[in-house]
Parts: structure tokens; C-alpha cells; sequence
């Protein structure tokens, strides 16, 4: 029997949780307020872990929380009481790089799964069933596994294998940076990265002469997204099929969980016949990021792969809002970004949906006509014969410029 893999959504805050499961998630991660590598994130309280995991459970979905900062002497018993917590909370797994906390969990606070971070660089089946051993039930695979690693990396294993499969990459080894400490001291591993290698450089010489003129330049990789190569992922057997953004926008996290709901059920409804919709990778396109590769997946990156320019072209779509309520015919809008009478919309939702319409006879929330929403989260209707269900997002095409 094919092993149906788990489409695993960021969840940065908790209107982020309940979007990406509306849109197809089975599972979320989230981090909190310990103990987790976005310290500059809205982080969940145990109110909101609680909130979020009722949510999830409610629909079929199960929540992780991110506990994989780098713990220093005498921080770890302050926080058993803490994770006991989260436990009791709902959360469903922990995600953990550092053994002292992983050994803590397991003998301290019972109840609460266990899965290896990708910041363990676990890239090899001797290393997780090393973790197995120790009684870890999932492992994060290091981003720099290759198709043919993760295939004989799950036929040597039986703990759960989880893949990264859209995403940021990192220009160290599973993230195991310093260069942020070193220059702002600022710990990436404890959960302050300044993603150093994303500014601006120049190269001089030892008299501090630019050897490239005005020219600048990143350190930085393109971004992973494996949708072309999506049948060959969920062909390895991996358990489960991660995307990374914990920092992404709703429009990005509903975008990015219908794109790879679609094409698992897609799959698994008949392999053999399975071919990658063109609409899936245009559809991803219209999120926010920068060039896209496979990353390690075909094998070691190479220049190619590397964002040395500092400019991109603007992807041509913003995000416009979400809707509300549909009520006499037309359809009720919190607007997110500024749209004006007769713009073109595209309006999308779970189940890969998709709705074209120009906007007509904009009105406020008193029923005013205007001309042009202008105001952030300002509640707006436009006339539609269609009903649309609440929770359909909203995107407008705009003219293509190239920005820094």
C-alpha cells in the first residue's frame, strides 16, 4: 500500500494556523515563546497552542511545535515546566535538534512525541536510526539530501522521514551559521539570525580598493520548490513533505498548501498515470520569493543556484484580501491591499479554486460608493453573482517592475 505523505504547513501566528488547514494542510509547525529559532516571529502562547491545537484536531490536522534553539547551561530546567505545558496544550510533536533537551523531553515529560530538527543535519540512514534509537518517532532530513540519499535513507529506516520541498535554503549547513553572531551579534542558533548573507557586499583588497567597481552582491541560495519534481519526492516514501516560511504571509500559506495538497492527492489518486500540472507551478509564482531551484534534490547545487545579483523582477501579483461574507449579491472583502473600480481580481480557495471577476460598483462597509479601497483591513463589498465561501483569498495582477 502507497504511503500518502503528510503536506506540513508553516503556521507563523494563529489566523495562519486555521488558513493553512483550511486550505489542505494535514499538519502545521508554529514556534513559541521559548526555545525556538524566530525570536522576532509572533510567537503562540500556550493560550494560542491550546486554541490552535483544538482547531487542527477538530479537522483532522495535527500542530508541531519548533524547540530547536541551542540550549546553553542551566536554561534547560527552567523550561520542563514550560514544555510540560505545551504539552497539555494539544501540541502533537516537538521538533528538537539539541540532545540535551530531546533527553529531557523523553525522560521528563511523557506524552510528547519527539522529531529530529533539520538543524541535526541528519543526511545519512546510520544518523537516524542513531536518533531512532533513542527514541525519536520522526527525523527531519538536512535540506542537503538528494533524491537518490532519501530513497535509500527510508529503505533502511522505519522511523517517519520528513523532507523539505519549498522553501528558503541556507548558504551553511542546515543553517548552522555564525556569521550573524560574528557580525551582530545576533545567534542564529538561539534564534536571532540577521540573514547576513542576504545583504549587500563589495570585494576589496587589502588596501580596501573594490575589485568589482560599484558592483554588488548576496552570499545567499535561490529558494527550493520541488513541484516539477513532486512524483519523484512522494515516490522515496517520505512520511512527510515540509514547506518552509514560518515568517510568510497568509497569501503565502494558503497559496502554498492548496498547490501541494492538490498535487499529493493528485498523485496518490493514480501514480502511474501522474503528470505535474503547468497551473501548479504558475500558481507558486504568484507568491512572494526569490528564484526558485531544486536545491540538493538532482545533487550539489551549483552557481546557478546562488543569488549573487541584488535585483529581482516583482512577481506581478499582490495580495488583496480575504472574504468575509456574501450577502445580496455581492461578495463582502477585508482588504489587505489597495484595489480600485474595475481592477480584475482573482479570488481563490481550497480544492485549488479559482474565480475571475472585475470589480464593479465598490461600496464601504455603509454602503457608500467609492472608488478605490484604500485603507488596510477596511471592510469593503463589490457586486458579484456569484456567492464565494468565506475565507476565499483575494489577488490582483499588477505591472511587473524590477525592485531590490
Amino acid at each position: 500500500m502507497m504511503n500518502k505523505p503528510e503536506v506540513l504547513v508553516p503556521a507563523g501566528t494563529p489566523e495562519k494556523l486555521k488558513v493553512a488547514i483550511d486550505y489542505g494542510a494535514d499538519a502545521v509547525y508554529i514556534g513559541g515563546e521559548r526555545l525556538g529559532l524566530r525570536s522576532r516571529a509572533n510567537n503562540y502562547s500556550i493560550s494560542d497552542m491550546a486554541e490552535g491545537a483544538a482547531y487542527a484536531h477538530s479537522h483532522g490536522a495535527k500542530v508541531y511545535l519548533a524547540a530547536n534553539i541551542v540550549c546553553h547551561e542551566n536554561e534547560l530546567e527552567d523550561n520542563i515546566s514550560y514544555l510540560t505545558e505545551v504539552r497539555d496544550a494539544g501540541v502533537d510533536a516537538l521538533i528538537v535538534s539539541d540532545p540535551a533537551i530531546i533527553s529531557a523531553v523523553l525522560t521528563k515529560v511523557p506524552g510528547l512525541p519527539v522529531h529530529l530538527s533539520t538543524q541535526a543535519s541528519a543526511v545519512n540512514y546510520e544518523a537516524v536510526n542513531f536518533w531512532a534509537k533513542h527514541g525519536l518517532e520522526r527525523v527531519v532530513l538536512g535540506r542537503e539530501t538528494t533524491f537518490e540519499e532519501i530513497k535509500e535513507i527510508k529503505e533502511n529506516t522505519d522511523v517517519e522521514i520528513e523532507a523539505f520541498i519549498q522553501g528558503a535554503m541556507c548558504t551553511s549547513y542546515s543553517g548552522r551559521c555564525v556569521m550573524s553572531n560574528y557580525m551582530n551579534k545576533r545567534d542564529a542558533n538561539r534564534g536571532g539570525c540577521a540573514q547576513n548573507c542576504r545583504f549587500l557586499y563589495n570585494l576589496a583588497d587589502e588596501s580596501g580598493s573594490s575589485l568589482n567597481g560599484d558592483e554588488m552582491f548576496t552570499m545567499s541560495a535561490v529558494d527550493m520548490s520541488l513541484i516539477p519534481v513532486i512524483g519523484q519526492m512522494i515516490s522515496t516514501g517520505v512520511d512527510s513533505l515540509k514547506i518552509e516560511g514560518r515568517m510568510k504571509t497568509i497569501h503565502y500559506v494558503s497559496t502554498v498548501a492548496n498547490v501541494y495538497r492538490t498535487a499529493v492527492d493528485t498523485y496518490c489518486a493514480d501514480p502511474e498515470h501522474f503528470e505535474v500540472d503547468p497551473a501548479w507551478i504558475d500558481e507558486l509564482a504568484k507568491i512572494s520569493q526569490r528564484r526558485m531551484s531544486f536545491g540538493f534534490f538532482n545533487g550539489a547545487p551549483t552557481k546557478d543556484d546562488e543569488l549573487f545579483e541584488h535585483t529581482k523582477p516583482d512577481l506581478g501579483y499582490e495580495f488583496i484580501g480575504e472574504v468575509k461574507g456574501y450577502q445580496d449579491g455581492r461578495v463582502i472583502i477585508q482588504e489587505r491591499n489597495n484595489f480600485s473600480e474595475g481592477d480584475e481580481l482573482e479570488f481563490y480557495g481550497p480544492n485549488f479554486y479559482h474565480y475571475l471577476t472585475t470589480v464593479n460598483d465598490l461600496q464601504d462597509e455603509d454602503g457608500m460608493k467609492i472608488e478605490r479601497a484604500s485603507h488596510a483591513m477596511m471592510i469593503c463589498s463589490i457586486a458579484i453573482d456569484k456567492e464565494l465561501p468565506v475565507g476565499t483569498m483575494i489577488r490582483k495582477k499588477k505591472a511587473a517592475k524590477v525592485r531590490a
